[in-house]
């Protein structure tokens, strides 16, 4: 009761100052975010936000950068929504993603994509070596982290421990390498790892890696064992078993830990960006943001429809209907650029985000020191059933 009482203060104490004190420069912001929560924002922080303009659902405002923090707590608590916004770098850039729903900047680029399902023989063996307890094993590691917040020590550490796990992951491989993404703005990197295929064509596998609690922020404890230690465990996982069977992949694989998701997707932002920018040809990416725990009794994987391409959402419903028998998957919309995945979209690539729950069933736990791993009862048996579902998307993706 005085950890609520002394949150409510702060934010009224924030909004307050934001309305009474005139900024000594403009620190002016973009975002996107639900147009169900604008009226709420606009409500909450006055004068420090203005409406662009919304279309499909979709709101872009003009917000004091002050105010970020405030509003992804904000955010989480009334709407139960991990981040609740994506941060762009100017007017335009929010504009393409409004223009970026639909998957016209994708139809014609990769219209040669094949979504065959026809390599059983390599990845029946291997899916059935995915074991729950080494998932568990690394949500435990990365959860031991004070948090993984992209601005603190804690963020930079954690990084440092996916980086070494995934090396050694790799250490007697010639053909692959992990190195990290640095970013100007923040100290947290991201992490890629490459495994090199013999085209240019490139697979991509990621989730963030930073954790927040929305109270303090660089200092508070926020194990964040389902946003996002089960999905980059979930990754580990699937690059150890391609590793464990010595898989030598056509086309290039990557797999990303992003940093500063929870702040506006940043770094995957600055990463999509950059691949668009070398013309880097990626033909598919999937998002594994918090897959261990099961908040709909009637559904085990659910694939977001909005910033996400159709195509390839009814190729991963496929590939979990042929390899993850038994599963039950259906769709959800989040309403908004819920996570790493519309980074991507926005640039013109594939990309598709298989969810743990709805959007209202989901982990109502997050940005808190309860984020833990007794919310999914000590356990990875359903963050399993992802990783299962990713070596079926990579390897039928891959020939």
């Amino acid at each position: 009761m005085k950890i609520k009482l002394l949150s409510r203060l702060l934010i009224a104490s924030f909004i307050f100052s934001s309305l009474t004190v005139n900024a000594v420069e403009d620190k002016n912001v973009f975002i996107s975010i639900g147009t169900d929560a604008l009226s709420f924002i606009q409500k909450k922080f006055g004068s420090r936000v203005k409406e662009v303009e919304s279309r499909d659902g979709i709101s872009i405002v003009k917000i004091d950068e002050d105010a970020l923090p405030w509003l992804s707590l904000l955010m989480h608590r009334t709407f139960n929504r991990c981040g609740g916004f994506m941060l762009h770098d100017d007017a335009v850039e929010a504009d393409n993603l409004l223009n970026s729903q639909g998957d016209q900047l994708f139809a014609k680029k990769n219209s040669f994509v094949s979504y065959k399902i026809d390599q059983d023989a390599i990845v029946k063996p291997m899916i059935e070596q995915a074991s729950p307890a080494n998932i568990t094993a690394t949500i435990t590691q990365l959860s031991l982290f004070q948090n993984r917040y992209y601005k603190g020590e804690f963020g930079q550490k954690s990084a440092a421990f996916i980086k070494e796990t995934w090396s050694n992951l790799i250490k007697n491989r010639t053909d692959a390498t992990v190195e990290y993404f640095k970013h100007a703005r923040w100290d947290q990197p991201s992490i890629i790892l490459t495994i090199k295929g013999q085209s240019d064509e490139t697979i991509v596998l990621g989730g963030h890696q930073d954790s927040i609690n929305g109270r303090i922020g660089a200092t508070a404890r926020a194990p964040g064992s389902d946003d996002n230690a089960s999905g980059i465990s979930t990754i580990t996982e699937v690059i150890r078993l391609l590793v464990d069977n010595s898989y030598q992949p056509q086309k290039t694989l990557k797999f990303m830990a992003y940093a500063a998701e929870e702040v506006g997707l940043l770094g995957s932002k600055e990463i999509a960006s950059d691949f668009k920018k070398r013309n880097v040809n990626v033909i598919g990416v999937m998002q594994l943001d918090m897959t261990n725990f099961k908040g709909d009794d009637s559904l085990d994987i659910v694939m977001m429809r909005d910033f996400t391409n159709d195509e390839q959402n009814k190729f991963i419903g496929s590939i979990i209907d042929h390899y993850v028998p038994g599963i039950k998957w259906g769709f959800d919309k989040c309403g908004y650029a819920c996570s790493d995945h519309a980074s991507w979209h926005t640039q013109g690539y594939p990309s598709s985000m298989p969810f743990e729950a709805t959007m209202d069933t989901m982990n109502h736990n997050i940005h808190t020191a309860n984020d833990t791993l007794t919310v999914s009862n000590n356990n990875a048996s359903h963050a399993v059933k992802f990783a299962k579902m990713a070596i079926g998307y990579i390897v039928e993706l891959d020939h």
